[in-house]
């Protein structure tokens, strides 16, 4: 639609395109404007076809129905297909209600008899006309707004699942900030299940790229992971089968990186598998700590047919916390220059968050720290989105 700005603001000018064949009328409608006391600039077509040959470039239409190459509404339809976004008022010798009627509804904002019409009232409708159509708009794009929404909501249901976690000695902190564009979830997703025998499996995943196709696969991923570990599948099997999933769904290249964990029952020790996913951080309970050994890092999913990850055992200290990310999160710029933050240093910060908050905070505090630690080193919103999954045990106290 036309510029920004509203009828009686300084300055502001309505741009009416007058489509009339007829030279007497088009005059008519010159002096009527003058008596109207609307500011405008007004252009003339003598036929549809002429006001169509370009980008209607005007506020609001002036359109005869009874024009050289359109009779009736056919020329107010094909108006409106070519210029959606631009209010019509209906100015035609064809002075019966039904028409009228018809005109509305087939998108006009008002319909007006040229024998009926004087300079006060064409001002009033095209008045009117405009401020309808900058509340249709925004009516619409409210809407968009809505089910985008909604679409996200569904999306974030499927990516960011609820973990089925039943051992009171654990907790799982998460957290998930979109990118800079913030308009829908990339391919993040995470998700954690405690088995029948106490084994936890925790996993997070990033597909590659942006938009609502990534994220569509996304959810797919994790909700295959899911099934298959609850159907009691071996890592190797889960793994290999997810990739399948990748590979079937996705509908252009696509990879993405995954990292999935199993804790033990007795929570002293862990198994990790790496597809091309960076190490989780291993916290103790005092703050200190390291990064996973990533020496048998395997290939993303879906870049190499049959591929295999060989896992990693490591033991547990009492206290431990587990932190799993995504890429985003250590992405970011440091400073002006082009330093990137780098997952070692991501780690430095994070360790140093949880000893500032001490072995019983709440560590979906010491995530929200994390982010604003990170977006301050780079001095705005990051780029990627970033999710994060902390895992903590804490041993029973005694009686």
């Amino acid at each position: 639609m036309g510029p920004g700005g509203r009828l009686g603001s300084p300055g502001f000018r309505l741009r009416l395109l007058l489509i009339e064949d007829d030279d007497g009328d088009a005059l008519l409608v010159e002096e009527m404007l003058a008596d109207a006391m609307v500011p405008a600039t007004l252009s003339r077509a003598r036929t549809l076809a002429e006001a169509l040959a370009g980008p209607v470039d005007a506020d609001c239409v002036l359109l005869d129905l009874q024009l050289p190459d359109a009779m009736g509404l056919t020329g107010l339809n094909q108006l409106r297909r070519h210029t959606p976004g631009t209010a019509v008022v209906v100015l035609t010798g064809q002075n019966d209600a039904t028409t009228g009627v018809a005109a509305v509804a087939a998108g006009a904002q008002d319909y007006l008899g040229k024998d009926q019409v004087d300079g006060l009232l064409l001002g009033k409708a095209l008045r009117y006309a405009w401020e309808r159509k900058r509340a249709e708009q925004v009516e619409q794009q409210l809407l968009q707004q809505q089910l985008l929404a909604s679409e996200n909501s569904r999306l974030e249901r499927g990516l960011l699942p609820t973990p089925l976690l039943a051992d009171p000695h654990l907790r799982l902190a998460t957290k998930y900030r979109p990118g800079r564009n913030g308009s829908l979830l990339g391919g993040d997703f995470y998700d954690a299940i405690e088995l029948s025998d106490g084994t936890v499996k925790l996993v997070i995943g990033d597909v590659c790229g942006h938009g609502p196709d990534e994220a569509a696969l996304g959810v797919a991923l994790r909700i295959a992971w899911r099934a298959l570990v609850l159907a009691g599948l071996p890592t190797a099997e889960v793994l290999a089968t997810v990739e399948r999933v990748l590979v079937h769904e996705r509908i252009r290249p696509l990879f993405a990186t995954l990292c999935m964990v199993e804790v033990a029952p007795g929570r002293d020790s862990l198994r990790m598998s790496l597809a091309g996913h960076p190490p989780p951080l291993l916290a103790t309970a005092d703050g200190s700590g390291h990064l996973l050994p990533a020496d048998k890092l395997g290939v993303p999913l879906g870049v190499v047919p049959d591929a295999r990850w060989a896992p990693r055992d490591v033991a547990l200290e009492p206290g431990w916390s587990l932190l799993l990310y995504t890429d985003g999160v250590f992405e970011g710029r440091v400073g002006a220059g082009s330093e990137r933050l780098g997952h070692e240093q991501m780690s430095g910060l994070v360790l140093g968050l949880l000893r500032e908050a001490g072995p019983d905070a709440d560590h979906g505090e010491v995530l929200d720290r994390l982010v604003y630690r990170v977006e301050k080193l780079n001095a705005g919103a990051l780029d990627d989105d970033v999710a994060l999954a902390m895992l903590s045990h804490r041993s029973a106290t005694p009686a």
